[in-house]
């Protein structure tokens, strides 16, 4: 094979995701977004301090954990966030410098313990690998249970009888498949109070009545779907569309908050997650919230907005049940 070729095939693309993700038909990725990484340390403007860890090697699973500087008192406990990003399950990382300065701001404000989950990420690993790598992650946190395990801030500060889980997008549905995880199988001595899905993305073959005007972005959803879990039945995968998972009522947590855009082409499968619940044999409470004149995570694009900020400010109220 001469040069020319080579850099033909180098250059063409195989599937394009765009603004997102490139596949070219050499095999390589390219990611357009969710690439820039910020280190961590202590927050000036938060007095929040960060730190990677590397949870798995072998299976290049790892985490941004975060902490108040003012808690070093040495029998200090603080409920624990454990939170997953979004990005289709394609991009973006705990370490884009929107997630880490979110984790900032609720870790200061909630006054708590931060776990930010990085996990294994579609095409390279398709899902359920990202499901499969949070439980990892969350039965590491776990260990840590009895002042248990290798990462002092976990053993030491974590209250482990006040957990919550959240996520946007993508990360929110893993925090909903989490919290039906913990509620079947169960992780001793960690009690899941509360979980957070903002803008969730669940989907399903049967269009809801909000929808049905809406064919070609619903046309996208289903074939991002595919891309990034190629093994699937299609979009009423219980992974996708908890209207199809019969475990939907052992979600262990007593409260759930949803957020929803009203300009998000998937709010109508928030509302319907809290319809779901309700009509489950699940016992909690489950409230939504939704913001006016927005898209889907405006709060991540634009995270210095008003509706952003008010935003923020619910997810801590619901963690201090203020």
């Amino acid at each position: 094979m001469d040069s020319s070729t080579t850099t033909s095939t180098d250059s063409e693309v195989a599937y394009d995701i765009p603004p997102i993700l490139k596949v070219y038909k050499n095999g390589r990725i390219e990611r357009l977004e969710g690439v820039e990484v910020a280190p961590p340390g202590l927050d000036p403007e938060t007095n929040v301090e960060s730190k990677d860890i590397v949870i798995s090697e072998k299976d290049g699973l790892s985490a941004r954990l975060y902490i108040p500087k003012t808690t070093y008192a040495p029998q200090q406990k603080l409920p624990l966030l454990v939170y997953f990003h979004g990005g289709a399950f394609i991009i973006e990382t705990p370490f884009s410098p929107n997630y880490h300065n979110l984790l900032n701001n609720i870790v200061s404000k909630a006054n708590v313990i931060g776990v930010s989950v990085h996990y294994r990420r579609a095409p390279e690993h398709p899902v359920p690998v990202a499901h499969e790598d949070s439980w990892s992650a969350l039965k590491w946190v776990a260990s840590h249970v009895g002042e248990n395990g290798v990462e002092e801030w976990l053993k030491n500060h974590a209250d482990f009888e006040k957990v919550f889980f959240a996520g946007d997008s993508a990360g929110a549905n893993i925090a909903s498949y989490l919290g039906i995880r913990v509620g079947l199988e169960g992780l001793p001595g960690l009690k899941l109070e509360g979980v957070v899905l903002v803008h969730p993305y669940f989907w399903g073959t049967e269009p809801l009545e909000c929808e049905v005007e809406q064919a070609e972005g619903a046309a996208k959803v289903h074939q991002l779907w595919r891309f990034t879990c190629p093994t699937t039945t299609g979009s009423d995968d219980p992974i996708i569309n908890p209207g199809q998972d019969p475990n939907l009522g052992k979600l262990a947590s007593g409260r759930v908050l949803v957020f929803v855009a009203e300009k998000d082409l998937l709010k109508g499968r928030g509302l319907y997650y809290k319809e779901l619940l309700e009509k489950s044999d699940w016992s909690g409470v489950v409230d939504v919230v939704e913001t006016k004149d927005e898209g889907h995570v405006f709060h991540m694009l634009d995270p210095n907005c008003e509706n952003a900020k008010a935003l923020l400010n619910q997810i801590v109220s619901f963690i201090k049940q203020d």
